[in-house]
């Protein structure tokens, strides 16, 4: 049976990427198949687990271990306010597979090089924690990843949603799901300067993920605008509106992927939740 090889753009977003469970759910039910993930901060820590050939419900366990506290340290340094260690060694002990090389899917975290603004892509081969570690250390908040003589810093600052990534893998049809594109509706006007900086500086990303949309196929957007993407408690609420924006598409996706015959023929046991 022949069909288009399928590669997947998750962007980041903190607690806003627990969404890309509720796209993924309707992907597996609707047998959508997945060549290639490609994944940027959030995104990187979904998609390595389910190119690992985890289930949802078992990425979702994961992520109910998720909080601020277990996942940041003691920096020992003045580059950021915190340390992602901790992240690090949650993802060894969670996922089933320690190397890029090994994961059955395909998989790529996408970071940034401080020094030079170049993007750093971890794929092929490498360490699977220290790619994700890097591709979620938020400017600032978590100290950068050394690597290669490299201060690696989170990929959402060269390419929020990684479609560029995931087409030179070798997708054919490439389906982006963007958590921060549908904005924020909890912000006020800023009280003081930090409040005007932070909230440019949203902007300013949000922009830059939506500029990576024209490379998609598809693009998924949950609405989720009035969560905040520091509310890990809410991983439910973004998992079931994740689901609700993956159903408007999936008849799409189908169209691009499989022959009109073949679209009621696929079925994949990859959902649990």
């Amino acid at each position: 049976m022949t069909r288009k090889k399928v590669g997947l753009a998750l962007s980041g977003g903190a607690a806003r990427g627990f969404a890309h469970l509720g796209v993924l759910k309707v992907f597996a039910e609707h047998g959508i198949p997945i060549d290639f993930i490609a994944g940027t901060s959030a995104g990187s820590i979904v998609g390595a687990a389910y190119a690992a050939g985890m289930t949802v419900e078992q990425i979702a366990e994961i992520g109910r271990k998720i909080s601020w506290f277990r996942v940041s340290g003691i920096p020992y340094s003045v580059k950021g306010l915190l340390s992602n260690a901790p992240l690090g060694e949650l993802l060894k002990k969670s996922l089933p597979f320690q190397k890029i090389e090994d994961l059955p899917t395909p998989f790529a975290a996408v970071a940034c090089a401080l020094e030079t603004g170049e993007e750093v892509v971890f794929k092929g081969r490498g360490d699977l924690s220290t790619a994700i570690r890097a591709s979620c250390a938020i400017p600032g908040v978590f100290v950068p990843v050394e690597h290669d003589g490299k201060n690696l810093i989170d990929g959402g600052v060269t390419s929020l949603v990684p479609t560029r990534t995931v087409k030179k893998m070798g997708a054919e049809v490439v389906i982006a799901v963007d958590v921060n594109a549908c904005g924020a509706t909890y912000w006020n006007s800023p009280a003081t300067f930090l409040g005007v900086l932070f909230q440019s500086a949203m902007v300013l990303l949000r922009t830059a993920g939506k500029s990576q949309h024209y490379r998609a196929d598809v693009v998924i957007v949950p609405q989720i605008a009035h969560l905040r993407p520091d509310e890990i408690g809410k991983m439910d609420e973004f998992v079931a509106l994740g689901e609700a924006a993956a159903l408007e598409k999936i008849d799409e996706i189908k169209s691009l992927i499989y022959a009109p015959d073949q679209q009621s023929e696929i079925r994949n046991p990859k959902s649990e939740i």
